[in-house]
């Protein structure tokens, strides 16, 4: 007989650790959580430092890619996601941005009722424990996701804020305040040299409760139906083994991440008509699963530092290395407890905006090309650029009805002209700002894509072959308001047209917020768990 909970989250990633935690908190229900991946035992999940290698470790992680395109050159782009407890939030780059205020009032405008960012707000404070500057009434300061303020600084990264001042571009001390704009070093969930992961923030400590029961290495393949109403979910423990089934007696909660919970929905044969071709049942239409998929596109400039100047390149290597360590082992500012972005800057990719359409990153270091995270020999300097709100919209598909296959990933890059706009105007900020005098100071030169590369026409070929993706993967099971035929949830997250069925994760935002997608991810999840208790929003 299948074992039977109140509710069974599938994925303990962001929103499904903090999802079951909260749950849990009622001693008179039980809780299930599935996660596919094995239990954040690998030391390099804790050492901030570590993401370059668990991104490319697939014992942690989904290996998915994209499909290839004449806008990527013709590349498959790796699009790693985590896979194992805290799910993308145990290899991410650690940074916590909320975004701006209207991200939230446009999901409220298309009719999500309760999504404004008025209504969003206590959310986001019920889930960060802020240490450091901010206002109290927008800051959560009592429990959640600790939110540091970066404590290792680098003169060049001195010198690239100092450079983007005198361009007009303001230093911003709180970038999640509600007002974006500006320069200025990004807050991180990392705590006395470690990284915080959802996972141990939120559920770690909760699994001594009688009621809560956590699963690795426990990959679903099926949402159990009986006629109109979710069940259960089947999983298996290694491709082409036995399932297991568990049934849920309220609620199936889908919190697998924006590829994978898609893709579960049409194996199990909820989606589009086309799953038939895979050979599944269609239990119940829903045009829009896997639609509406977008993610950010960005591109790298990298500089060659002057003679006689560290970057991390020098820094990671050799006795000067060792010295980190040690300063890393005695609690001391190290490079190893740093995010992988230093700096950000929020700001407009062409003058006479109202708020900012682009997310800048600089790092006092840098990678060979064509090669993932491996430093390069000489010092250099990266500076990043993506568009806040990409229009360019795809998909994610099953491949066959096999679980164990990845699935198929199409974020039509740049195919929007707006984007290609956008990103050029980005590309050429990043100039300005590394061509200041604060930073010709200290760099030699461009060497990425370099001088020769100036017209529209050469940068945008350059961001075609060379850009990648900022793993911020959104949409594919997006909310909207009855009558949207290509809405899959309602305001409420609940699965349109079946019972006992909630998706809770980013697949359910209706567009992108102009910012990384943990903090949202984690507000949706915050908000989730009041409309499963009935309860209102109380801020921390």
């Amino acid at each position: 007989m299948a074992d039977e909970f109140d509710y069974v989250i599938v994925g303990c990633g962001a929103a499904g650790s903090l999802l079951a935690a909260r749950l849990s908190e009622d001693p008179a229900v039980t809780v299930c959580v599935l996660e596919a991946g094995p239990p954040d035992r690998s030391p390099w999940i804790h050492l901030p430092a570590g993401f370059i290698k668990m991104l490319k470790d697939p014992g942690f992680t989904w290996q998915f890619s994209t499909e290839p395109t004449a806008n990527t050159g013709g590349r498959r782009i790796a699009t790693v996601q985590g896979r194992t407890l805290g799910g993308s939030s145990s290899i991410n780059g650690m940074i916590y941005n909320r975004g701006q205020p209207g991200d939230l009032d446009s999901w409220a405008q298309k009719g999500n009722r309760g999504w404004g960012y008025a209504d969003c707000l206590p959310y986001y404070m019920r889930t960060e424990r802020r240490i450091g500057f901010g206002s109290d009434e927008r800051r959560g300061r009592a429990q959640g996701i600790p939110i540091t303020d970066m404590d290792w600084f680098h003169p060049v990264s001195e010198a690239f804020i100092a450079g983007c001042e005198s361009l007009g571009i303001p230093r911003n001390p709180d970038y999640n305040s509600g007002d974006q704009a500006g320069v200025g070093y990004y807050q991180r969930a990392i705590l006395n040299g470690r990284r915080v992961s959802a996972y141990r923030a939120f559920l770690h400590g909760a699994l001594a409760r009688r009621n809560l029961e956590l699963r690795t290495n426990a990959r679903a393949s099926e949402i159990v139906l009986e006629g109109k109403r979710a069940v259960g979910v089947r999983y298996g423990r290694a491709r082409g083994g036995p399932a297991t089934e568990v049934r849920a007696r309220r609620e199936v909660i889908l919190s697998g991440g924006t590829a994978n919970t898609a893709r579960l929905m049409q194996v199990s044969g909820i989606g589009p008509r086309w799953i038939t071709d895979l050979g599944v049942e269609l239990r119940h239409e829903l045009p829009g699963v896997g639609e509406n998929f977008r993610d950010h596109y960005a591109s790298r400039f990298v500089m060659r530092a002057r003679p006689g100047v560290l970057t991390l390149n020098e820094m990671s290597r050799g006795l000067r290395l060792a010295d980190q360590l040690l300063k890393w082992g005695t609690g001391r500012p190290n490079i190893l407890a740093t995010s992988p972005s230093h700096v950000h800057v929020f700001w407009k990719s062409f003058e006479g905006l109202d708020q900012p359409d682009l997310q800048c990153v600089f790092t006092p270091g840098s990678y060979k090309e064509g090669m993932v995270y491996v430093l390069d020999d000489y010092p250099g300097v990266t500076a990043g650029a993506w568009q806040h709100r990409p229009e360019s919209k795809g998909w994610v598909r099953a491949r066959s009805r096999d679980v164990w296959e990845d699935p198929e990933i199409q974020p039509n890059y740049l195919s929007d002209p707006m984007d290609v706009r956008v990103h050029l105007g980005g590309m050429r900020l990043l100039r300005r700002m590394l061509g200041t005098p604060q930073m010709q100071a200290v760099l030699e030169c461009e060497t990425l894509p370099g001088p020769a590369v100036q017209s529209d026409d050469e940068l945008l070929d350059f961001a075609k072959k060379n850009g990648s993706t900022t793993y911020h993967l959104i949409g594919t099971c997006r909310m909207g308001p009855e009558g949207d035929p290509m809405a899959v949830v309602d305001d409420r997250l609940r699965v349109r047209g079946l019972q006992g069925l909630r998706v809770v994760d980013a697949s359910v935002m209706p567009s992108m917020t102009s910012a990384n997608t943990y903090a949202t991810t984690l507000m949706i999840a915050e908000k989730a768990s009041d409309f499963i208790r009935g309860r209102e929003a109380v801020a921390a």
